[in-house]
């Protein structure tokens, strides 16, 4: 079969399930196809030639809408490609879709975009996750194999793990954000979503390594990570942080959780207790640096220099105002107007300041752990996928649902989320591992094995035949 074949067929799926899913916020039939009647003449051997990728719709894709999920850039047009984008071009890559998110990536669930929620396969009723719930949805769904999204708290790892698939945040600095809209810009990071690890791993290749446009981005050599795939993980240990399977967490996914203990077990690992007595802060500590980066960020967006504008204003101070409420949804006010609050005089040291100096106890105890252990091992949500709507008016409870992924955006360490059964219900199970810094291909190998020997054989209702 032909690429332009082949890249058609995936864009006839997508448009085909989009109206049930919502997954893409826009698909790029013309120029996807285009491109792949240009890579079908291209004699060179390239690494991701011709593989189909939706991108999330807060990385910018010069000529493609980039709204963020936001009403404030609706009409908003990438003149750039993020480096991310550009190195998959180079690769052969084709980009067919820009895919939903939660307002400029704020939420776990994907129900605060302006387009509307994304819905799971498996259950249309429940969420994907979020923030990056289009992307997961359109590898869940078989409509391609990879798809990029961005990490904040866990806006990979968590719909990965409500979908089905494999979700992967780097260690901070390890992929280029030049072009990744920003949120919060300490904790950010471009993650990949794949429908098994090594399409992660090759995807990594390509998009890894060090930008000169990204001053945080670093010089540390990329691999191979595909030739760490196959490597016997026997020896290799694995942490359990026990305190973190207590209270909060779904009995069934603690029985998964268990269960893939064991099976790591089976496969040659050692398994070690680990502590990570800072851990039960990173909400708290994750929702007042975030929110602070976030309110700083997101005050360019004031209806002057691009975006949305409201009509009507009569000066320069009401367009401000009506401009912000109109174009920011509930959830992106809500934090901006905590993320003020934290840095407002006589707040800033009882706050901020403080959340920062926990934030660096969270990041040791992660290296006092590593001392023991290759990984830690976790859940990666405390539940499967919720109805659409149960925790809408409840932000506390939308919150915890990132209560085991935050911790690795505050330290900095690479982690992913791979499948490890279903519930009852028939709704995936994610585990979570944590890496040491740079330790991306120890994860992906760990993560191969495991989906290699216990393999998630179903597939969600919705899934490309």
């Amino acid at each position: 079969m032909s690429l332009k074949t082949t890249t058609e067929s995936r864009i006839d799926a997508a448009e085909r399930l989009n109206p049930q899913l919502n997954s893409f916020l826009s698909i790029e039939r013309e120029s996807a196809v285009k491109r792949a009647g240009e890579l079908e003449k291209d004699e060179r051997d390239l690494p991701m030639k011709g593989v189909a990728i939706a991108i999330k719709d807060n990385i910018c894709t010069k000529g493609m809408r980039t709204s963020c999920g936001s009403q404030i850039l609706s009409n908003y047009t990438a003149q750039y490609d993020a480096t991310a984008i550009s190195r998959l071009y180079n690769a052969g890559a084709i980009v067919i879709g820009k895919t939903n998110m939660d307002e400029f990536a704020m939420g776990s669930s994907n129900e605060s975009s302006a387009f509307g929620a994304a819905k799971n396969p498996w259950d249309v009723t429940r969420v994907p996750g979020g923030s990056s719930g289009g992307s997961a949805v359109a590898v869940a769904s078989g409509v391609c194999r990879v798809a990029l999204g961005s990490e904040t708290g866990g806006s990979v790892r968590q719909p990965a793990a409500l979908c089905g698939i494999v979700g992967f945040k780097p260690t901070y600095g390890r992929i280029s954000r030049y072009g990744l809209v920003a949120f919060a810009s300490s904790l950010d990071n471009i993650g990949i979503f794949g429908a098994a690890a090594k399409d992660v791993a090759e995807c990594l290749g390509v998009i890894a390594g060090r930008d000169e446009k990204d001053a945080t981005s670093a010089d540390v050599p990329v691999p191979d990570y595909t030739k760490f795939l196959e490597k016997d993980i026997s020896g290799k240990t694995i942490g359990i942080p026990r305190s973190l399977l207590g209270e909060g967490l779904d009995d069934e996914v603690r029985e998964s959780i268990l269960h893939s203990i064991e099976n790591f077990k089976s496969l040659g690992a050692n398994i070690v207790d680990v502590e990570l007595p800072h851990a039960k802060y990173g909400i708290a500590v994750y929702y007042i640096i975030a929110t602070a980066e976030a309110s700083s960020n997101l005050a360019r967006y004031d209806g002057v220099r691009y975006g949305f504008r409201a009509e009507g204003a009569h000066n320069l101070r009401e367009m401000y105002f009506a401009t912000r409420e109109e174009g920011f949804g509930a959830e992106v006010k809500r934090r901006i107007m905590l993320g003020t609050y934290v840095l407002s005089s006589g707040y800033y040291d009882a706050y901020y300041s403080k959340a920062q100096r926990v934030r660096a106890m969270v990041k040791q105890d992660y290296v006092t752990a590593f001392e023991i252990c290759d990984a830690i091992l976790t859940p990666t949500s405390p539940s499967v996928a919720f109805k659409l709507g149960a925790k809408s008016d409840d932000p506390l409870a939308m919150y915890l649902n990132d209560i085991y992924t935050v911790s690795a955006n505050l330290a900095g360490v690479p982690a992913l989320s791979v499948p490890s059964g279903l519930s009852s219900e028939g709704l995936p199970i994610g585990l979570q591992l944590v890496g040491n810094f740079w330790s991306e291909p120890t994860l992906l190998n760990l993560a191969h094995k495991y989906e290699t020997a216990h393999p998630l054989n179903a597939r969600p209702v919705l899934f490309r035949l």
